[in-house]
């Protein structure tokens, strides 16, 4: 089992010191999100600036992008990256695609798929020569010339990992991707119950089985050197799966445990502007199932333990480091969670 990191909120000219830093500690991939700013962007920076670390977006907004637009920024990462690059893709939810990014929604599991088909085929096309020829359900690409080729490269296997919580969008990692970036609101019997159910169904669609699909998933992670830090670290998390509760696609993982009218109260706090209330709604139990707590000694066997059996190839831990953390720190961390195995 691997050991990431995700990248904070940070500007591009300090991507590639965090980057070196991680590479430093021993980390094993560097993640970025699409939030504030472009998600790939910073792994350029890193890319350049570091030896051995993997790098990846968890995620990058696929409906955002054309399929071509997607696969070019790919590639050219795979490339400067000399193959360490992981195209982590997401659908994002309705209002933000249409109302944020201008883009079109509609049938988001199929659409992702064919987005994804659409996106190797276009890979096909830049390091065979293959002929354009991808007709879909939603994209094309049956166009291209030289001059807009960028050619083959060293490392064109560019493993495509697929955001997802319903069990739905989980198919479509199974179906159409290398990987599923499990959603940090999880618990580990939604992971094994639903999640990895529904990626076998999508994986054996494609003539495969779930053991071929890779699993990464930050976690929430309660701990701290003193009580202040632990209670502060606690509200945190619950404001995180208050938040992420306050919105319809989660409400499955909420149902799953037996709360099936929390979504509502969760999204009535949000919709009044109350987020303060959030951290109080959700209860010990949801806490427990969907988070991890202990020592800061301790968190690093009990993470590994927690994912036994291969329920995960690799994890991180959903707070980033702090800017200015001091590397000791999350080295023993890293090399804990090494040895641990």
């Amino acid at each position: 089992m691997q050991i990431d990191s995700m990248m904070w909120d940070i500007g591009l000219q300090d991507a590639a010191g965090y980057g070196q830093m991680c590479e430093r500690i021993g980390y094993d991939c560097v993640w970025t999100y699409e939030a504030a700013h472009n998600p790939f962007m910073p792994l350029a920076q890193v890319a350049a600036a570091t030896e051995n670390i993997h790098i990846g977006t968890n995620i990058a907004v696929a409906f955002a992008r054309s399929p071509y637009a997607m696969a070019q920024a790919a590639w050219d990462l795979a490339d400067v990256s000399k193959g360490r690059f992981h195209l982590g893709v997401g659908s994002q939810v309705r209002a933000h695609v249409e109302r944020r990014f201008s883009a079109e929604f509609d049938h988001p599991a199929a659409r992702l798929t064919d987005y994804i088909k659409c996106v190797k085929a276009i890979w096909d096309s830049f390091q065979n020569g293959t002929k354009p020829d991808y007709q879909g359900e939603f994209y094309r690409y049956v166009l291209n010339n030289p001059m807009f080729n960028p050619g083959p490269i060293d490392h064109p296997d560019i493993p495509v990992y697929v955001a997802g919580v319903n069990p739905r969008m989980c198919q479509v990692a199974g179906e159409a991707a290398d990987g599923m970036h499990v959603h940090p609101m999880h618990s580990v019997s939604y992971l094994r119950d639903v999640v990895r159910p529904a990626v076998e169904k999508g994986a054996k669609l494609s003539g495969r089985s779930v053991e071929d699909i890779a699993f990464f998933a930050p976690v929430f992670v309660i701990t701290g050197e003193n009580e202040a830090e632990r209670a502060e670290a606690e509200k945190n998390v619950r404001y995180q799966i208050g938040f992420y509760g306050s919105t319809p696609n989660y409400r499955a993982l909420l149902e799953h445990h037996g709360y099936d009218t929390l979504g509502k109260e969760l999204s009535a706090a949000t919709r009044a502007g109350e987020f303060d209330k959030l951290p109080g709604l959700v209860p010990d139990e949801l806490l427990e199932a969907c988070s991890v707590a202990g020592e800061p000694t301790e968190i690093a066997p009990i993470l590994r333990k927690r994912y036994e059996g291969g329920l995960m190839q690799r994890a991180s831990l959903y707070f980033s480091m702090e800017k200015d953390a001091p590397e000791g720190k999350w080295r023993e961390f890293v090399q804990a969670f090494k040895s641990a195995a």
